[in-house]
C-alpha cells in the first residue's frame, strides 16, 4: 500500500520584478511586473509504506517546495498528490492526525514555555486521549532522554535539545508518516547519531514511514536505502542507494602496510587475470590497488594475503556518496546514458565533444 503517492506534480510562483534605480522604484509603485518561477516541474514518485526515502538535492532545487506542498502547506499548481490516501490541501484537517513534521530551522514549540505544556498544548490540537499522550509521551521521553528538559522553557534549550523535542512533539500523536526537513542541520555528530538511531527505531518498530530531506548525505547513507535526487525541479535520479554507489562510483582502493619495502612487479603478479586492477606505490612501505567495481574484493584481497607476506595493516576506501552526488549534479542526470557519459570523459573519449562545443561558442 502507498503512503505517497505523486504525479506530475508542478508548482509556480509569481515572483515580483524590481526595476533598479528610483525612476524604476516610482514604476513598480504604480505597475508592477513580474516573472514565473517554476519550482517543481512536473515530478512522480510512489513511496510504499514504511520506507525510509532521502529525498535530496542542491539549495533552489525543489525539496522545500514539494514537502509543503506534501504536508498541504501549499497548493500545486498542477498534478494530483496523494498522502495516505488523502488529498492534502483539500481534506486538511483530516489529513493532519496521521503526518507529524519537523522542520529544522522552524520550531512547533512555544518559545517561553515549558517543554512539557508545548507537549500538553499539542495533544489537545490533534486530540489525543489523555492515557494514549501519556503512554506515548513516556516512551519517547526515555528514547530520547527528555527527562530534565520536560519543565525547561524552549528557549533554554541548546540546539540538539530542541531538535530531539521537536522529533517527540511531531510524534505524539504517533502518526504514520513523518517528514523530516533538514533535522541535523547544525547538531554535533554525538546528537546526529543518537537521532538517527531513534528514527531507524521508530521505523522498525511502529513501520513509521519516512521522508527525509537533507544536505548531509550521511544521514541517507545511515538510514535510507532509497533515495530521490532533485535538481532544478525535476527528478534525476530515483533508485537505491547501493545501485546509485555501483552505478557512478568509480570503484575501490585498498591500501596494504608491509612490513618491508614492496616490489611493484611481484603485486602485478599476484593479482594477475583480474581484469582493470591496477597497483602503485606510495612510500617505501605502502602500496594501493585500485580495483573496479566488477572485481570481487575478496577474490582481489585473498590472492593478495595468500601470496605476500608481512602484510601489517589493510585498508579499503571507496569513493564516497558525497562524491559521487557532486558528479551527478555536474553531468545533470543520473541516467545510464549520463553515466556512460560522464565515463567517455573521464578516459578522454570526450575530448572532441569539448573542442567542438567550443568551437560552437
Amino acid at each position: 500500500m502507498l503512503a505517497i503517492d505523486v504525479k506530475d506534480l508542478r508548482k509556480q510562483f509569481q515572483v515580483q520584478k524590481n526595476r533598479e534605480g528610483v525612476k524604476g522604484a516610482l514604476k513598480d509603485l504604480f505597475k508592477r511586473e513580474y516573472n514565473q518561477i517554476t519550482a517543481v516541474k512536473d515530478i512522480s514518485f510512489q513511496i510504499p509504506k514504511g520506507e525510509i526515502c532521502g529525498y535530496i538535492g542542491e539549495n533552489g532545487a525543489g525539496k522545500s517546495t514539494t514537502i509543503k506542498m506534501l504536508t498541504g502547506i501549499l497548493v500545486p499548481t498542477a498534478g494530483h498528490l496523494k498522502v495516505n490516501g488523502y488529498v492534502p490541501y483539500q481534506e486538511r484537517e483530516s489529513f493532519v492526525k496521521g503526518i507529524g513534521v519537523v522542520f529544522g530551522q522552524r520550531s512547533q514549540l512555544w518559545w517561553d514555555i515549558g517543554v512539557i505544556e508545548s507537549f500538553q498544548l499539542l495533544r489537545k490540537v490533534y486530540r489525543v486521549p489523555e492515557a494514549e499522550f501519556r503512554q506515548r509521551l513516556d516512551e519517547l521521553v526515555e528514547r530520547l532522554q527528555l527527562g530534565e528538559l520536560l519543565n525547561r522553557p524552549v528557549r533554554k534549550l541548546s540546539l540538539g535539545q530542541r531538535m530531539r523535542c521537536e522529533l517527540v512533539a511531531s510524534l505524539l500523536h504517533n502518526p504514520s508518516i513523518l517528514f523530516l526537513d533538514e533535522p541535523t542541520i547544525g547538531l554535533d555528530i554525538v546528537v546526529k547519531t543518537e537521532i538517527r538511531e531513534f528514527l531507524k527505531k521508530i521505523n522498525r518498530e511502529h513501520g513509521t514511514t519516512i521522508l527525509l530531506t537533507t544536505h548531509d548525505l550521511q544521514d541517507i547513507e545511515a538510514l535510507c536505502s532509497r533515495v530521490i535526487m532533485l535538481d532544478d525541479g525535476r527528478i534525476i535520479y530515483d533508485g537505491g542507494l547501493d545501485e546509485l554507489k555501483s552505478r557512478w562510483s568509480k570503484g575501490r582502493e585498498i591500501q596494504f602496510q608491509f612490513g618491508e619495502q614492496p616490489r611493484l612487479a611481484e603485486l602485478h603478479v599476484q593479482t594477475a587475470g583480474l581484469e582493470g586492477v591496477t597497483w602503485s606505490i606510495d612510500n617505501e612501505l605502502t602500496a594501493t590497488m585500485w580495483l573496479p567495481h566488477a572485481v570481487n574484493v575478496s577474490d582481489a584481497l585473498a590472492r593478495v594475503v595468500g601470496g605476500v607476506s608481512d602484510i601489517r595493516d589493510i585498508k579499503i576506501m571507496e569513493t564516497n556518496t558525497d562524491e559521487i552526488v557532486r558528479e551527478i549534479y555536474q553531468s545533470g542526470s543520473a541516467s545510464k546514458e549520463a553515466t556512460e557519459k560522464l565515463s567517455q570523459w573521464d578516459t578522454g573519449a570526450g575530448d572532441q565533444e569539448a573542442k567542438e562545443s567550443k568551437q560552437n561558442e
